[in-house]
């Protein structure tokens, strides 16, 4: 094997023209090995390998900068730089990130996760070195469906501008996470047509020089195209068509499935999961499709995220033009829905809470302060959502309680998540955020709508004495498990189901302080600014103590949920015991 002898972009380098053939597909098995036992964006990754290695070849990493877009594209950089045994050891399958690490590597220059970035941390870059007066080359990698966020053009837009080197790749593999929607990518299929002859060429329209490559993985072509640029002294886009999934069969007939897959049977192509009961994906979009055809005017919108709701392709087509997917697109996204709703329609955003938060501004500026009468549905906001430090989701109750005018509810099961929804999307006025469960889907068949609806009012599902437990949303059975082990000590706990994540129920709350000794305050988001602090604050003038337990306000990297709780006192036996110490008992 070559991959094995790969310690350094030198090692790489050295190996003679006739060798880099049988790298690649070495390469690609251990993409493909690995993934199908932890998982990963197998897509993605199958189609920048000739890419990567060409790139590797050419320049000089650390000296020279290459910066890669989204990241989720870097399992063949990490191979290239002494990383391989992550990807040929079973051992070491999990010993690095999915996405860049500075931590892990001075070839990763940021730690990054989320889209459309590389061009404008490659125009800081640039600028950096020259005033350094330093030479080297700066690339930015953009792709896989990246062109659409806003962040891209801005940077396209400011690297027109430089008087220096910058290398801009764009790899065309024709996909975002599902299926690509936009001009841009309209203009980059007249292109590729063309052989990048087209007239609609946007990067040109920008002021920027441009080449293409047709063959995306024919390492030599790409080779000899990024030699001629080395060293170039003005911006340049090099667009280059590739594959995503190449050279696996299974991959190419689903590009949007293989965009990320779960563990999965290597010679088939099938998961090794299932799965089983119906999920919260599933669960929304039978809610959604159903209102669909009752409401002409209904519109489900996803920012390159369908399958988040649950909507497949087949759904989609079934949809037509009341499913709308604006792309990697997350600030259009919020202010699309705004419009939708100020002409009439009855918009829903699907939305990963990891991704909302890259339109604050749009959510502050465009929805809350037109009250805007859509919903967000807002996905993975949970310590049992995605781990990796770059995608963490558990930070939007302070972010969303910032907002005026936007109720955050945060329903315990699937009879109370679609009561919500359906609530929501009735009300007369404004906008409404859901925090959509994670861990699991369990059903509460005693749940009861409130006779007030949800603007305020919070659920008291046991009644007791001396400590109080808020338990909310997704953390809502902790609370169960917690007041049940108190019932076994012989303490009564009376256990509240808040519904609301950042609105307290200041009247409910005066009387559990009048009635109890400690209230108790339990969330699946961060502390600092949360729901239990505002709890908190409500009762700063009460006689009763406040115990909160939520997660650190901290980047966790890669961690395992149950140990993270565990580690903020977030079990059964840990509040129960610190329950049973406040109350000296």
């Amino acid at each position: 094997m070559y991959l094995e002898r790969i310690d350094s972009p030198e090692d790489l380098r050295a190996l003679p023209a006739e060798a880099l053939g049988p790298l690649c597909d070495e390469i690609r098995s251990a993409i493909l090995k690995s993934s199908a036992v932890v998982g990963g964006h197998v897509g993605p990754n199958l189609s920048v390998v000739e890419l990567t290695v060409a790139l590797h070849r050419v320049f000089e990493s650390p000296r020279d900068k290459i910066v890669f877009d989204v990241s989720h594209q870097t399992y063949p950089h990490k191979m290239l730089t002494g990383r391989a045994a992550a990807f040929l050891d079973p051992a070491h399958y999990e010993d690095v990130s999915g996405f860049s690490s500075p931590g892990e590597s001075e070839h990763d220059l940021f730690a990054m996760g989320h889209t459309s970035t590389s061009v404008s941390l490659a125009c800081g870059l640039a600028a950096a070195r020259e005033l350094a007066g330093e030479k080297y080359a700066v690339v930015a990698v953009i792709g896989d469906g990246a062109l659409s966020g806003g962040l891209a053009f801005e940077g396209l837009d400011n690297a027109a501008s430089l008087t220096s080197g910058l290398i801009i790749i764009v790899n065309d593999n024709e996909w975002s996470i599902a299926p690509n929607h936009g001009g841009i990518y309209g203009a980059l299929a007249e292109l590729r047509a063309t052989g990048g002859a087209s007239p609609r060429n946007p990067f040109t329209a920008l002021g920027l020089d441009y080449r293409y490559l047709e063959d995306g993985h024919d390492e030599r072509a790409l080779e000899k195209a990024l030699a001629e640029l080395a060293g170039v002294d003005h911006p340049v886009v090099l667009h280059v068509h590739t594959e995503k999934g190449h050279g696996y069969a299974p991959a190419l007939e689903d590009p949007e499935g293989w965009h990320h897959a779960a563990p999965f049977d290597l010679s088939s192509g099938s998961p090794l999961s299932q799965g089983g009961d119906p999920d919260y994906a599933q669960i929304t979009a039978s809610f959604l499709t159903e209102r669909m055809a009752g409401d002409p005017g209904f519109v489900a919108v996803s920012a390159a995220t369908p399958y988040i709701m649950g909507f497949t392709p087949e759904l989609r087509a079934r949809a037509g033009r009341q499913f709308v997917d604006v792309g990697i697109a997350e600030e259009h996204a919020v202010t699309y829905v705004t419009g939708l709703a100020r002409a009439g329609a009855t918009p829903v955003l699907g939305i990963y809470s990891t991704f909302l938060q890259r339109a604050y501004d749009e959510l502050w500026h465009d929805l809350c302060l037109n009250a805007a009468r859509a919903v967000i549905l807002v996905f993975g906001a949970s310590a049992y959502g995605t781990t990796d430090a770059t995608h963490l989701g558990f930070f939007d109750i302070p972010m969303l309680g910032a907002m005026p005018g936007l109720p955050y509810l945060a329903p315990t099961c699937p009879e109370e998540y679609l009561d919500m929804l359906a609530w929501a999307l009735d009300r007369a006025e404004g906008p409404v955020a859901i925090r959509v469960p994670v861990a699991g889907a369990a059903s509460r068949p005693d749940f009861s709508r409130p006779a007030g609806g949800y603007a305020r009012g919070a659920e008291v599902v046991r009644r007791g004495s001396r400590v109080a437990l808020l338990a909310l949303g997704d953390i809502f059975p902790l609370g169960e498990q917690v007041a049940d082990a108190l019932a076994a000590c012989g303490m009564g706990a009376t256990l509240v189901n808040p519904r609301l994540a950042t609105t307290v129920d200041e009247e409910l709350l005066g009387r559990l302080a009048a009635g109890h000794d400690v209230i108790v305050t339990i969330e699946d988001g961060i502390l600092d600014g949360g729901f239990g602090e505002r709890v908190a604050r409500a009762l700063s003038c009460d006689d009763v103590r406040v115990r909160c337990y939520g997660l650190p306000r901290a980047f966790a990297d890669r961690y395992d949920p149950a140990t993270l709780l565990e580690s903020c006192g977030m079990t059964a036996e840990g509040i129960t015991a610190d329950v049973r110490a406040l109350l000296g008992a």
